[in-house]
């Protein structure tokens, strides 16, 4: 592999496995609240709030952390401005003790937010705008979590950049992902330029699994799967995943390590890998790069999909896991490939309806379908080109699976939100 595109992989690797604290959509809309506070530099008086429909989706149903078990849009912009602290970026809450949480609850009781959708095309877009008597703040996020692309106070820019309303297609460095070159690098990786990465999410995602298992969250899906299915390690999978969503879809406070700008993505991609490798025995090194696989092949499937859409990204997350293990276990590109290629035809198609506690059940199902395509493989079974969205070449039915979500299913996302909504 040439210099340059490992040096990609690595940044892509270190760019997209971050911390963050809750589920990202309202804790991106907490960060933009601090933000625009501390640009404000005092309590506002009004707060406005416009949002994709992608954003509604995704905030109105699930937990904020650190906010006393309180859901909403309402709620993530208000936990910013009273109490964020935007330097913390997605764990902008993560400082909120019992004294803030006060202070929290005081500013809800008479706070002044409207709130209202955005005409743009980007699935992920959210403005925040302050006022105080003559002075105002504003701060723009649209494209992914982090993504500020304006702040400005009292009619004066203070930071901009160039951004576009419109749906972005990926940029170069992610077109470069490929399951062939992703495999290459798992091969060749100096473990030293990604253990760091790697093994804060070993230690985050499973620290609040193992939360999602001893106390009660939501559903209890995990707790479920293995009260219902025994201590298999293919149960095992589901269950630790799923257990992870449990805590984070219902106001866990323990950060996880994302994937894709998705907490329950990271989880997903990463947990099934790591129960299998513990199971097996293999060495650090070689979790490490079964990880490696996963997360990339993760990205790699999400890439053409775009980070919030109408389709489950545990889906995506399902197929890398399943990817991971098939490496975990030896295998090469072929084995990799067949993998997702099965996984991707068992479960495309399952719709994302917003962050919730059912998200868990999800993940269940999407580890399930990345594990059943493992062991199609296993038995030298396989989908082929022509059964249903299956085209010959795993690159090719990425791109056909990518298209269904991003194109196929866009009537799709605006009914789901319409039925929410209702």
């Amino acid at each position: 592999m040439n210099q340059k595109l490992y040096d990609c992989y690595v940044s892509i690797l270190k760019r997209e496995l971050v911390p963050a604290m809750g589920c990202t959509e309202p804790i991106a809309i907490a960060y933009a609240g601090a933000l625009a506070r501390q640009t404000l530099g005092k309590m506002p008086e009004h707060v406005e709030l416009i949002v994709s429909g992608n954003i509604i989706k995704n905030v109105k149903s699930v937990i904020v952390p650190h906010t006393g078990g309180r859901k909403g849009l309402r709620t993530a912009v208000c936990a910013g401005i009273a109490v964020g602290n935007a330097d913390q970026k997605l764990e902008v809450l993560s400082a909120v003790g019992e004294e803030e949480l006060l202070t929290l609850s005081r500013y809800l009781e008479t706070a002044d937010v409207k709130v209202g959708k955005s005409d743009a095309q980007s699935p992920f877009d959210l403005q925040v705008t302050l006022t105080a008597g003559e002075e105002s703040a504003c701060v723009r996020i649209i494209g992914s979590h982090t993504n500020v692309v304006l702040i400005r106070k009292n009619g004066e820019t203070l930071f901009s950049k160039p951004f576009e309303d419109t749906v972005q297609p990926p940029s170069e460095d992610y077109l470069s992902l490929t399951i062939h070159d992703i495999v290459d690098f798992a091969n060749e990786v100096r473990i030293e330029d990604v253990c760091d990465v790697l093994q804060r999410q070993i230690d985050y995602n499973m620290a609040i699994a193992r939360r999602g298992l001893s106390d009660r969250y939501g559903a209890g899906i995990g707790k479920i799967l293995l009260r219902s299915y025994g201590n298999s390690v293919q149960n095992r999978a589901k269950a630790w995943a799923a257990a992870g969503s449990d805590a984070r879809m219902n106001g866990c406070e323990l950060p996880v390590v994302i994937n894709s700008g998705s907490g329950n993505q990271g989880m997903t991609a990463s947990i099934p890998v790591i129960i299998y490798a513990r199971e097996t025995g293999v060495s650090e090194e070689q979790l490490y790069r079964s990880l490696v696989v996963s997360n990339l092949v993760t990205i790699r499937l999400k890439t053409g999909i775009g980070s919030l859409s109408a389709y489950c990204g545990a889906t995506s997350a399902g197929a890398g896991a399943g990817a991971g293990i098939a490496y975990l276990y030896g295998g090469g590109e072929d084995e990799v490939a067949h993998t997702v290629v099965n996984a991707l035809a068992i479960n495309s198609g399952m719709i994302c309806d917003g962050a919730k506690s059912s998200c868990a059940a999800k993940i269940a199902s999407a580890v399930e379908a990345g594990l059943l395509g493992l062991q199609m493989n296993f038995h030298d079974s396989e989908f082929v080109g022509g059964d249903g969205i299956v085209i010959k070449g795993v690159e090719n039915t990425i791109d056909a699976v990518s298209a269904l979500a991003r194109i196929g299913m866009r009537s799709t996302d605006e009914e789901i939100l319409e039925i929410m909504m209702r």
